[in-house]
């Protein structure tokens, strides 16, 4: 089983899979924070070129799991949405795109915002907190031929940790990066379809 796991730096989520004997690759235009070599530094679309059998050295795609900015999507920022429509619609169009890639079994990831109402409506939505973590933060998820994630280790407490992350250089990343029990659920739940 090859996975793609796109619009990814920190390799989280690739870790995850590459954990269970999955042939897991990262991409992102941004190096592998981890240094992996499994990681392509590339326009995803570029991987994903709709003219070809989803194929980069010899890798035939069975699943991509991925996490396209929210920057120009997510609710938090609405308030400026109305200076930022043509990145607004780029966004959406990416997230499009990937949705339409031709691999069988594909999850979008994002949290609460536009794609609800410009695209459709995500299949689930989690919380940190039901996968060991005791935060807050809603994240959609758009499934095509994956199951829903169940929780894994419901915990107390509920601290919206990243919505208070305080301003700094590297805010966006650590407001990006995936916490490590959804990665493992995702690993163990959709690496053996």
């Amino acid at each position: 089983m090859s996975v793609l796991i796109a619009c990814e730096f920190s390799g989280v989520v690739r870790r995850a899979f590459r954990s269970r004997g999955v042939d897991a690759w990262s991409c992102d235009l941004l190096p592998a924070e981890d240094g992996d070599p499994h990681h392509f530094k590339m326009d995803v679309l570029e991987l994903l070129d709709h003219g070809s059998p989803n194929r980069i050295n010899g890798i035939r795609w069975d699943s991509m799991i991925a996490f396209p900015p929210c920057t120009h999507l997510a609710s938090s920022g609405a308030r400026w949405f109305i200076e930022k429509k043509e990145s607004q619609a780029q966004a959406i169009e990416f997230v499009r795109e990937l949705m339409e890639a031709d691999i069988p079994r594909i999850a979008i990831e994002n949290p609460i915002g536009v794609l609800s109402t410009r695209i459709r409506k995500p299949d689930q939505i989690i919380h940190p907190w039901q996968f060991g973590h005791g935060e807050v933060k809603a994240t959609c998820l758009w499934l095509k031929n994956l199951p829903p994630l169940a929780p894994t280790n419901i915990v107390k407490g509920r601290i919206a940790r990243v919505h208070r992350e305080p301003p700094s250089p590297e805010r966006w990343k650590n407001r990006s990066r995936t916490y490590q029990g959804i990665a493992e659920a995702m690993a163990s739940q959709w690496s053996g379809l």
